[in-house]
């Protein structure tokens, strides 16, 4: 990386560490630290939205998914798309309703309005820890990202400290402000630089339409080239996401109304498929791409089984991209990453702080108090999640195991709560305990299971018939 990549890089990510230092300063109280005050709008909710589901992580991982089948992998963030869009019509209207008459934080609050305080406490640990494993896959995106840009300076362990160090410090400053506001700047540069920069030149690079039809096959060009049971792993596990997510639900809160929760949703969506779902697969084709035409052989990298698929996109920008460019590219893919990590462990650090130790302790009532202790909270959260990150491989893996535990344990009784007139506490409970325990014992065990579904719609079937059965037989004997 040549010494002006390095002071552009250096330059940019200090002008974010800046805002986060701008908004501890402003901080004046938890309000203003986990929900932003309440009064943000719709552009720069919504920006934060698509920054905080995308973000850098999933952009590794659509590159992965690119060079791996090529343009089909777009459909994952489909998934998004729907999910956004059903949440903007069917959960948001319940939301903000709620919001006008208590004071919400935290998504185990809005459950709690529904069910008993235990109810609510066990969404809290589930949130928590789904949470905390996927700031964890955003800390090891951007190691993986820094091992590919400074290779051979930088090794994967150096790459994770330095990356953990600098979302766990940035988060516990700033807050939600700074989160959303920076999520807008850096979702507009890595838009910008992908679309105007990354991808034309990546394009031109591999020597057009020509170069890429002469080494790939023509599956990687078509959208059918996936399976049934693809398309419905990834939608049971992101579509529900968009129902149980604390990070998104701190975003409804932010809002200023209704309408303007619900703009950001739309926009969200539309920028997750098609805009990011293409522009992420086709930097992942291009770089597979390049490895067949030997454009890696300059660092050991001779075919495509040499590398990890998650690193083709990283390695095909440093190669290709000119001197200034690549430190300004890379700088907004870190700063993308960051988006995620912060927004991730803020709802983490969120959950533990609201949900669950404030149920066992005294936590302190002044407003600074409390605010030192939600900061010290998120360093000793975001520190677990970097040692969680240095024992894990892969990032897109990490990120849907994280929403596969939330999901199984936690969409069920929501839905339950938003449709049922009768949701009764006790079958919420025992649904989250038995859906989102089953997932997390297929995913530890790696089970092989059939038809090569995800651990998730075994969990979520098992959460489906234990609510029903539990709350038909609790309403029955209400009758009798």
């Amino acid at each position: 990386m040549h010494i002006l990549d390095i002071l552009v890089f250096a330059l940019y990510m200090m002008g974010v560490i800046g805002i986060g230092i701008y908004f501890l300063l402003r901080n004046k109280g938890v309000d203003d630290f986990y929900v932003g005050g309440r009064k943000i709008g719709s552009v720069h909710v919504g920006l934060s939205v698509v920054a905080t589901d995308v973000g850098g992580g999933f952009s590794i991982g659509l590159g992965g998914l690119g060079f791996v089948m090529g343009l089909a992998g777009s459909w994952m963030l489909f998934t998004g798309l729907v999910g956004a869009w059903l949440s903007a019509v069917l959960l948001i209207p319940r939301v903000k309703k709620l919001e006008a008459t208590k004071k919400l934080y935290t998504f185990p609050q809005f459950l709690g309005s529904f069910y008993t305080p235990r109810v609510a406490m066990l969404a809290g640990i589930i949130s928590a820890i789904g949470y905390l494993g996927f700031t964890s896959s955003q800390i090891l995106a951007g190691a993986i990202l820094a091992e590919a840009t400074f290779t051979p300076m930088l090794d994967r362990q150096t790459a994770l400290i330095i990356m953990g160090i600098i979302v766990i410090v940035y988060t516990a400053m700033g807050g939600i402000k700074a989160v959303i506001y920076t999520d807008t700047i850096q979702w507009i540069i890595l838009m910008s630089g992908l679309i105007f920069i990354g991808i034309p030149i990546a394009y031109y690079s591999v020597g057009g339409m020509t170069g890429i039809r002469e080494v790939l096959p023509p599956e990687f060009f078509s959208l059918a080239n996936i399976s049934w049971q693809q398309i419905l792993n990834w939608a049971v596990t992101i579509i529900p996401i968009w129902f149980v997510g604390m990070t998104l639900y701190q975003r409804i809160y932010a809002s200023r109304d209704r309408k303007q929760a619900q703009r950001a949703w739309y926009i969200a969506g539309l920028f997750e498929w098609p805009v990011m779902a293409f522009m992420g697969v086709l930097l992942g084709l291009f770089a597979r791409v390049a490895v067949a035409q030997g454009m890696f052989e300059y660092i050991g990298i001779a075919s495509a089984a040499d590398i990890d698929s998650e690193q083709g996109l990283p390695l095909l920008l440093r190669t290709v991209l000119p001197v200034g460019l690549m430190g300004l590219m890379m700088a907004a893919y870190f700063s993308a990453i960051m988006s995620t990590a912060d927004s991730c462990l803020m709802a983490s650090s969120g959950n533990f702080l609201t949900d669950i130790l404030t149920r066992w302790f005294k936590v302190p009532e002044g407003r600074k108090a409390f605010l030192l202790v939600s900061q010290g909270l998120t360093l000793i959260l975001g520190t677990i999640a970097l040692l969680l990150a240095s024992v894990m491989p892969s990032v897109l893996d990490l990120m849907l195991h994280s929403y596969a535990f939330m999901v199984s344990g936690l969409f069920i009784p929501v839905i339950a709560a938003l449709f049922l007139k009768k949701a009764h506490s006790t079958a919420a409970f025992w649904s989250m305990i038995l859906g989102g325990g089953t997932t997390f014992t297929l995913i530890a065990g790696e089970w092989n299971l059939p038809l090569g579904l995800d651990p998730n719609i075994f969990g979520i079937t098992i959460a489906v018939i234990s609510f029903a059965l539990i709350n038909f037989s609790l309403n029955l004997k209400h009758k009798n």
